[in-house]
């Protein structure tokens, strides 16, 4: 389970997860579902409908998904809710099968979503898996600390 492409692929999505149901911002999310790739809407509606109950039910994960939504160029925020997916993935065996089986229905539209964001890895001793797409490269490595573009 790859933490890190599970909140990157949702994080452009989260501002209309959060209100899911509302017209508008149901309209607003398939336009940018269309912009950012085919089916990428559905895929982050799929997934959130599984991890919506168990972070509604945690309010650190509640409030980081809320944090990021509100700040999606946040790196703590989305560092946070690394952490709090992370923790509610590794509890619930049933939960990280359903969403390790939902991303690998359809890598195509999560990695062209995740393709679209630069992605800022901070800290030590970090590794960095499944770097898809054209032109990726690492542009900087500090102390154990790389940047991928």
């Amino acid at each position: 389970m790859d933490i890190i492409t599970l909140t990157t692929f949702l994080t452009p999505f989260l501002p209309y997860l959060l209100k899911a149901g509302e017209t508008a911002a149901e309209e607003a999310a398939k336009k940018l579902g269309e912009t950012l790739g085919a089916n990428s809407w559905e895929k982050a509606k799929s997934l959130w409908s599984k991890l919506q109950p168990k972070v509604e039910a945690k309010p650190m994960a509640k409030g980081a998904a809320e944090e990021l939504a509100s700040s999606p160029d946040d790196a703590d925020a989305k560092e946070t809710l690394q952490k709090q997916l992370k923790k509610l993935i590794d509890e619930d065996k049933n939960l990280a099968a359903e969403i390790t089986k939902l991303m690998q229905e359809d890598t195509e539209a999560i990695a062209q979503v995740v393709n679209n964001f630069n992605t800022t890895i901070s800290g030590d001793n970090n590794s960095v898996q499944n770097t898809a797409g054209d032109g990726n490269k690492v542009i900087g490595t500090v102390g154990g600390n790389a940047t991928i573009n």
